[in-house]
């Protein structure tokens, strides 16, 4: 199979989604694995995973087996997140939380990963991968999955914690978020048989996109369309979120709005205009646009790593991707 003009790495990745030859029983279990994978999804680390072979040298289809570990491994973290989360709902639909319950979404949870590492079996099974290079696709795959986890713990630790500080937050989401990100474009370097010192270059491009993404997803609940984002403005806000804005505003903040902010932080009952009373005072106190200009930072940071790289298809298709998410609006 080769890569045409008319067919592109996205269509691959959908196609291979739907040829994952799913069991029809228990349909209890595998009836909610099938409906998230449906669910409209940006496929950002499938993608990634592809481009990261293809930028290495190798044939992005032969990554397709790793693309589909990572985005099983992503939907399995978001079935439970949405636990922990009481969340209703996931991409614009009902989550499997709330569709099924929460012992159907913690097995197919469950049954997630376990067919992720069914399909790093293929290179387990592949005369063309050594015991070594099989072990170090694996080992890119379990250390993305456990670093998930620990950003996720300490997440949870927040919620309770009434003191973060900025680089507490930052060291989360380097687990949380950038981590499976970073972990995306190493495996598929891996995959291609490169060379450790490409797989970590490709680990930092990876660090270096991943933080940015949340942060703009702090961001975005703030200042992005609600129509376009899928859930109402400020909704960080009225969860009581610690978010990066509000980390950043409580820096910032004199007594009196110290105060104003945590009250509302705190407020399970945030009305609509106190919600735009706090956006009012991250914007009065410059976080909104310094915010803006971190994460620009952080993807220029990105793209200089990228230079490293020979010209290729696949590095122009990094760099617009880059230059997407940087603009991204949702």
């Amino acid at each position: 199979m080769s890569i045409t003009k008319e067919q592109h790495l996205t269509e691959l990745i959908e196609d291979r989604l739907q040829r994952l030859n799913l069991p029809e029983n228990p349909t209890s279990l595998y009836d909610p694995v099938r409906y998230t994978l449906e669910l409209p999804g940006k496929r950002v680390r499938p993608y990634l995973t592809l481009v990261g072979c293809g930028i290495s040298g190798g044939v992005a289809e032969e990554a397709l087996s790793a693309a589909m570990a990572i985005e099983l491994l992503h939907n399995f973290t978001l079935l439970h997140d949405d636990i922990m989360d009481k969340a209703d709902t996931r991409r614009g639909e009902a989550s499997v939380y709330k569709k099924w319950d929460s012992s159907t979404a913690i097995l197919s949870g469950d049954t997630m990963y376990a067919v992720a590492f069914k399909q790093l079996q293929y290179y387990g099974h592949s005369s063309s991968y050594s015991k070594e290079r099989y072990a170090r696709i694996v080992d890119i795959f379990l250390n993305s999955a456990e670093k998930v986890c620990e950003g996720q713990a300490y997440d949870l630790h927040f919620e309770h914690q009434k003191h973060v500080t900025i680089e507490e937050y930052l060291n989360m989401i380097k687990g949380k978020t950038a981590a499976l990100i970073s972990g995306s474009l190493a495996i598929g370097a891996a995959v291609a048989l490169a060379e450790e010192q490409t797989i970590s270059q490709l680990q930092t491009i990876g660090q270096k996109a991943g933080i940015p993404f949340q942060i703009q997803d702090d961001l975005l609940d703030v200042v992005a369309d609600p129509n376009k984002f899928g859930k109402m403005r400020g909704g960080d806000i009225q969860e009581g979120k610690k978010t990066y804005l509000s980390l950043l505003a409580l820096q910032r903040c004199n007594k009196q709005q110290k105060s104003f902010l945590e009250h509302e932080l705190a407020n399970p009952s945030t009305t609509p205009d106190e919600i735009s009373a706090v956006i009012d005072l991250f914007d009065k106190l410059d976080v909104i646009d310094d915010t803006e200009k971190m994460i620009r930072q952080y993807y220029k940071e990105a793209m200089n790593q990228v230079d490293a790289f020979r010209p290729s298809p696949y590095k122009r298709k990094l760099i617009t991707f880059l230059n997407r998410l940087l603009s991204r609006e949702f």
